[in-house]
């Protein structure tokens, strides 16, 4: 029993890897004998990890049809947003209040600032193509950012709420950060929500990361109203204007 859990967790890493990256598209098939083969698991590991990920909101099950990855909306998207709004700048002022109390809980912060500036600089000089290929870089440090906030935020019902978004949130990223021009604003607002925590300026974090919260969706709505996702992919618009 240990090994079929073992091996389901293996599955299910990969699939929500490859949803969250966009490797695998919005409304693409998810086959458990396909799955299997590709992955050299049984179909019993591999439906174990699609109802996972169906219950994380992350693909649409149908018992007894072949399950899809989740379509990704305008109307879910800003559904996601707004609750995203009620709870993200208050876990930063959290945290900030919390590291202007407490210096220890700074330090990862100040870490993530001195990263956000190498990436910066590195990032600035390099071609277009060698860009596109560093953006998992700045994905690392966003990442890590909001797993600090999660680890740090006094409230654990709110940390549990933002943590059990991770999985739509993630996704979404790679969504939203689909150009440099957005990358490197994403990555200013990102420079202000940290150093508003590191100096323990409760207001100062609240509002950068609202600020960050309306500008990634607006990118969001862009990104999707252009259709910037490959063609075929499930996005369904369904809220207009």
């Amino acid at each position: 029993m240990a090994r079929v859990t073992g091996k389901s967790e293996a599955v299910y890493e990969r699939l929500k890897g490859d949803i969250e990256s966009l490797r695998l598209r919005p409304g693409a098939k998810l086959s458990e004998v396909q799955l299997g083969e590709e992955l050299g698991a049984s179909r019993t590991p591999v439906r174990e990890a699609i109802r996972r990920l169906a219950r994380e909101g992350l693909v649409d099950f149908v018992p007894g049809e072949i399950a899809r990855v989740a379509a990704i909306s305008l109307g879910g998207v800003r559904a996601l947003f707004e609750f995203r709004m009620l709870l993200e700048p208050e876990a930063a002022a959290s945290v900030a209040r919390a590291g202007a109390a407490d210096e220890r809980v700074a330090v990862p912060f100040r870490e993530l600032l001195e990263r956000l500036g190498d990436f910066d600089d590195s990032f600035r000089a390099l071609d277009a193509a060698a860009r596109a290929r560093s953006y998992q870089g700045f994905h690392d440090i966003a990442e890590g950012f909001d797993q600090a906030v999660i680890a740090a935020c006094r409230n654990p019902y709110l940390a549990r709420t933002i943590r059990d978004l991770r999985s739509q949130t993630v996704r979404l990223r790679h969504l939203s950060h689909s150009g440099p021009r957005r990358m490197l604003t994403s990555l200013e607002e990102h420079r202000a929500i940290l150093k508003a925590v590191t100096r323990g300026d409760a207001q100062a974090a609240e509002a950068a990361c609202r600020h960050h919260l309306a500008q990634t969706l607006q990118a969001l709505i862009d990104s999707l109203t252009g259709q910037d996702l490959a063609a075929g992919a499930d996005v369904q618009v369904d809220i207009v204007g």
